[in-house]
């Protein structure tokens, strides 16, 4: 049995923050099975929107014509059997960071190179509010359950919790143990 490989991005502009501190409780738990993790902060990435070309609909040997940093994690998507996406929730969803990384995945998910079908995605998520209706969580939620089930991924668990400033959701350890367990889970399968 192979290791299976990982690529967790993180969707904060705290690389030190509550749902990177969620990440890499994951990316532990991923790691207990001898699988392999690699992580990406996004915030301090280059990486822009996609200019609805649609290129990557058509020629596989170049997916996306963008020359920006989603030129090195696409590799790492189509070698990876896991995605784990963590961010912050920011007004009432998923933060700039995440919905772009997320955009443009839209060149993996085509008739022409199809990479994300069949990945096992984790989601880790933080909010103010500690109700998940209020903060817009559910929204989050509702977004990676619609992007992911439309390019044929399955979501194998989320992990949420309230907490605001830096570091703060490390004192929950209900969601830092969950967090763990997410990335067991995750790696867990023949």
């Amino acid at each position: 049995m192979r290791p299976k490989k990982a690529v967790i991005v993180l969707g904060s502009p705290r690389k030190n923050g509550n749902s990177a501190s969620l990440a890499r409780e994951t990316a532990e738990g991923i790691m207990t099975s001898g699988s392999e993790c690699e992580s990406f902060f996004l915030h301090k990435m280059d990486i822009k929107p996609c200019d609805a070309c649609d290129l990557c609909r058509k020629n596989i040997e170049d997916p996306c014509i963008i020359d920006d940093d989603m030129q090195i994690i696409y590799p790492k998507l189509r070698q990876a059997d896991v995605l784990v996406i963590a961010g912050p929730v920011y007004f009432a969803t998923v933060s700039a960071q995440t919905k772009l990384f997320m955009d443009r995945c839209y060149a993996l998910s085509g008739p022409v190179d199809s990479a994300l079908k069949g990945k096992r995605i984790g989601t880790i998520l933080t909010y103010e509010d500690p109700d998940p209706f209020v903060s817009g969580a559910v929204n989050a939620l509702r977004t990676f359950q619609d992007v992911y089930n439309y390019v044929g991924a399955t979501i194998i668990g989320n992990v949420y919790g309230s907490a605001l400033e830096p570091g703060e959701i490390k004192k929950n350890r209900d969601v830092m143990n969950r967090a763990f367990e997410l990335g067991k889970k995750l790696v867990d399968f023949e």
